[in-house]
């Protein structure tokens, strides 16, 4: 698509959008006492109009039903984070038996790493990205500290050659081969949320598996952005949060993947929880584990049903609008912006925006980090102040992600417009 920065190009895009009705399904910040261009669902997605009446179905029933509620409730608080599984599937590529909604993410993480990272001799080292999010490296570094090691000792990361922003998945590759075998767990964030770049998810799992290491994916920026399929590419776990491009309330809910291989295996290290043992039997107060044959063993409690009933709502939409179309105007509406962003630096002397994020759209989703040469916090604080809410990260980096859901093609022209008014 040929692209044109004026108001009148970016109002056609958007009558032309077949998503443009959604925009109407959330709710826009008002804080801002100019109107809000609302660009950082990477970091917490907007309200959806459908969650307040979600909430007070289940509060209805709470008053209603009261301890009663787990089984006489509209939907049965007993079993409502299987509401949740089919939609959870699709979005990630999976089985219903092989994904969860359930707990945190870091608490998430944690669970799967006690499950999958199983040093033994000499097969002790983890792989993970270099400047990953902050609380993957703390739960990688306790991780390993629990095993009895020194983080420095067996956490090897691999992060950008020197000079450039993005790591070269051939580095992760060779990396994988020359850990070899004393490589026991691969875990990496699928969409790097400082720089937004994709990973090769399928590439990157199978080079693990060839060396006999267990590979998963944080997908905090990757779930409700990009494609995931983690069945057809062998993933062996994962985990995301609900909050950011999924829409669902802050801190909430987390979903999880473990491959169908693993799921049935029940000499599988775990900790166990009330909520994961056998469904049938789980009233019965047995004494012994019985783990469900599914992803729901790694449960520990009930479920937190308000959290769940917001996901569920936003889920919804997502399930009814298809990844598919997502990406589609995800695609149109990034390029947008960074045809924008670059055309104003173009024109601009005093200022050059280099934005670090990929420029293929295969290996980005709807999240540009532009790194402003030139410009220290003073630019982002004046965009702020003129309605743009993003995000910034040291020393210069502002991250920008348009989500197609909600964002349109006016927000991506009258972005740029207040950029170009703070260059004045």
């Amino acid at each position: 698509m040929k692209y044109t920065n004026s108001l009148d190009f970016a109002k056609e895009l958007d009558i032309k959008d077949p998503l443009q009705k959604y925009r109407k399904e959330f709710i826009f910040p008002s804080f801002t006492s100019k109107p809000v261009v609302y660009f950082t669902g990477n970091s917490l997605g907007l309200q959806p109009k459908s969650v307040r009446d979600a909430i007070n179905t289940e509060l209805d029933d709470w008053g209603k039903w009261g301890v009663e509620g787990h089984f006489e409730a509209q939907n049965p608080w007993v079993s409502y984070h299987e509401i949740l599984t089919e939609k959870t599937a699709r979005l990630v590529g999976a089985h219903p038996r092989e994904v969860v909604v359930t707990h945190s993410l870091t608490t998430n993480l944690h669970l799967l790493m006690v499950s999958f990272y199983r040093p033994n001799g000499k097969r002790n080292k983890i792989i993970c990205e270099k400047k990953a999010f902050p609380s993957d490296q703390y739960a990688l570094q306790s991780q390993a500290k629990l095993h009895g090691f020194k983080p420095e000792d067996v956490i090897v990361e691999v992060g950008p050659r020197t000079g450039e922003h993005l790591i070269r998945e051939e580095d992760i590759i060779s990396t994988i081969k020359e850990v070899g075998d004393e490589l026991a767990m691969v875990m990496i964030g699928g969409v790097n949320y400082y720089s937004g770049q994709v990973f090769d998810m399928k590439s990157i799992t199978k080079a693990g598996h060839q060396v006999g290491a267990k590979v998963g994916f944080d997908l905090a920026h990757a779930a409700g952005n990009i494609k995931l399929e983690l069945n057809a590419w062998d993933v062996d776990f994962a985990t995301w949060c609900s909050y950011k491009y999924l829409n669902s309330s802050p801190g909430g809910v987390s979903g999880l993947y473990i491959n169908e291989k693993h799921v049935k295996d029940e000499e599988l290290v775990r900790l166990a929880g009330w909520w994961g043992h056998n469904k049938e039997e789980r009233f019965l107060m047995a004494d012994e584990f019985q783990p469900i044959p599914t992803a729901e063993s790694w449960q520990l409690s009930n479920a937190p049903v308000i959290a769940m009933a917001i996901h569920n709502a936003s889920l919804s939409i997502f399930d009814e609008v298809g990844m598919d179309a997502l990406i589609e105007k995800r695609d149109q509406l990034t390029g947008y912006l960074e045809f924008i962003i670059n055309d104003i630096s173009n024109r601009y002397e005093n200022v050059d925006f280099e934005i670090i994020t990929p420029k293929n759209p295969l290996k980005r989703g709807a999240q540009l980090s532009i790194l402003a040469h030139g410009k220290g916090k003073e630019l982002f604080n004046y965009i702020s102040k003129e309605g743009v809410v993003a995000d910034w990260r040291e020393p210069n980096v502002i991250r920008i992600a348009p989500a197609p859901l909600y964002n349109n093609y006016e927000d991506v022209y009258r972005f740029g417009q207040i950029l170009e008014g703070a260059l004045k």
